[in-house]
C-alpha cells in the first residue's frame, strides 16, 4: 500500500469546504458519507489483514511520503476549522446552514484533529508532539495528550481506565464517564508527577493546566476576532469531535479485560486486549487507527507500520459502522456480546 492511497482522506476536507461554501443540502453530505455510505461499503468490501514482511515494514517506516500525506490532511483540517470561523463571522454561513456546517467540521475534528493528533502524540520528536497538541486543541481536548499516553496505555482493559468500556455499558453512559474521569485523570497524572518533584500542582510546569489555559486563550482570541456566534459554532464542532473520539474509544476495548496474576498485578498489554478492524476503507480514511491491537502492543510504531494480528479479536465491521451500531445499545450488545463470547472461546482453544 503506497502513501498516496491515504490521500483518500482528503475527500472529507474537500466535502466540508464545499459544505461551508454552498450550504443547503451540501451541509449534510459529510455526515451522510461518514455514517451512511462508508458503513455500507465496509459491509460489502472484504476485510484485508495487513501482515507485511520486515523489508516492507522497513521501507514504509523510512519513506517520508506517509508523513507528508498525514500532514497534508492535518493542514486541510486546520483550514476547515478556520473556514467555519470565517464563514460564520462574515455571515456567509448562517441560519439553517449552521447545523450542517457544525456537524461537518465536527467530523473533521474527530477524524483528523484528534485522530492525527493522537498519531503524532506518540512520536518521539518534539516537533511531532507540538503538532499533536495543536491538532488536539482544535477539538479543545488537548489534555488527551497527557491522559492517553500516560494513563490509557498503562491502564487499558482494566476498570481503572476511563477509556475502556465495560461489558453492558451503553455508549451514552461511557461518554460521561470517559470525558469526566479522563479529564480528572489528566490532572491527577500531572499533579502526581509534580508532587514527586516537590512542585505544586498549580505550577506553570503542570502540562495539563498549561493545555487548558492555552485552549482558553484560543477561545478568547476567537471570541475577539470572529465574535461569539462563530466561537460557539467552533466549540460545538469541537464537542461533536470529542463525542466521535469517545465513541471510538468505546468500541476499541469494549468488554475486554486483562487477567490478574496471582501476585495481584495485571497481565501485560497484548493484542487480544483491543478490538481490531481490518476493513480497508476505514484503515485508509483513519490512517490505520483500526489496527488498534498493534498500536497498543507498540505505541510508538508509526501508522504505516501497524500490522494485523491473528490473535486480536475482530470487529464485525469497520469503525464507522460500529459507531452507528453503538447508537442502538440493545442491538450493539447483542452483536458485541456474542463476539466477546466467541473470542473467549477462541482464546481458550488456542
Amino acid at each position: 500500500m503506497t502513501a498516496a492511497r491515504y490521500l483518500t482522506s482528503f475527500i472529507f476536507p474537500v466535502l466540508t469546504a464545499i459544505a461551508l461554501w454552498r450550504g443547503g443540502a451540501w451541509g449534510w453530505v459529510v455526515p451522510v458519507v461518514t455514517f451512511g455510505l462508508v458503513p455500507l461499503l465496509e459491509l460489502v468490501l472484504p476485510a484485508r489483514p495487513f501482515r507485511p514482511g520486515d523489508d516492507e515494514l522497513a521501507a514504509r517506516t523510512r519513506s517520508p511520503w506517509f508523513d507528508a500525506a498525514l500532514y497534508g490532511v492535518a493542514l486541510a483540517h486546520l483550514g476547515v476549522v478556520a473556514g467555519l470561523l470565517v464563514g460564520v463571522s462574515s455571515g456567509h454561513v448562517a441560519g439553517w446552514d449552521l447545523p450542517g456546517a457544525i456537524v461537518s467540521v465536527g467530523v473533521s475534528c474527530g477524524a483528523f484533529g484528534i485522530n492525527l493528533g493522537h498519531e503524532l502524540g506518540h512520536r518521539r520528536s518534539a516537533g511531532h508532539r507540538a503538532a499533536a497538541i495543536v491538532l488536539l486543541a482544535t477539538s479543545l481536548y488537548a489534555h488527551f495528550y497527557v491522559e492517553h499516553n500516560r494513563g490509557h496505555h498503562t491502564r487499558v482493559a482494566t476498570e481503572d481506565d476511563p477509556a475502556s468500556a465495560r461489558r453492558g455499558e451503553t455508549v451514552f453512559a461511557f461518554w460521561w464517564r470517559s470525558i469526566t474521569t479522563g479529564a480528572m485523570s489528566a490532572w491527577a497524572l500531572e499533579a502526581d508527577r509534580l508532587r514527586k518533584r516537590g512542585v505544586s500542582a498549580w505550577s506553570w510546569r503542570n502540562q495539563t493546566l498549561a493545555l487548558w489555559l492555552g485552549e482558553a486563550a484560543a477561545l478568547l482570541v476567537a471570541l475577539v476576532t470572529f465574535g461569539p456566534l462563530a466561537t460557539a459554532c467552533w466549540a460545538a464542532s469541537a464537542s461533536f469531535g470529542v463525542l466521535l473520539l469517545e465513541t471510538v474509544n468505546y468500541i476499541e476495548h469494549y468488554g475486554l479485560v486483562r487477567d490478574t496474576r496471582p501476585d495481584g498485578r495485571r497481565d501485560k498489554v497484548r493484542p487480544e486486549h483491543s478490538w481490531n478492524a481490518d476493513h480497508p476503507l476505514g484503515r485508509l480514511l483513519l490512517f490505520e487507527l483500526t489496527l488498534h491491537s498493534d498500536h497498543h502492543a507498540s505505541p510508538h510504531r508509526a501508522y504505516p507500520a501497524l500490522r494485523s494480528f491473528t490473535e486480536a479479536p475482530q470487529l464485525p465491521t469497520g469503525y464507522p459502522g460500529m459507531m452507528v451500531l453503538s447508537m442502538v445499545p440493545p442491538l450493539y450488545f447483542r452483536v458485541m456480546d456474542r463476539a466477546l463470547t466467541r473470542d473467549a472461546a477462541r482464546r481458550r482453544a488456542a
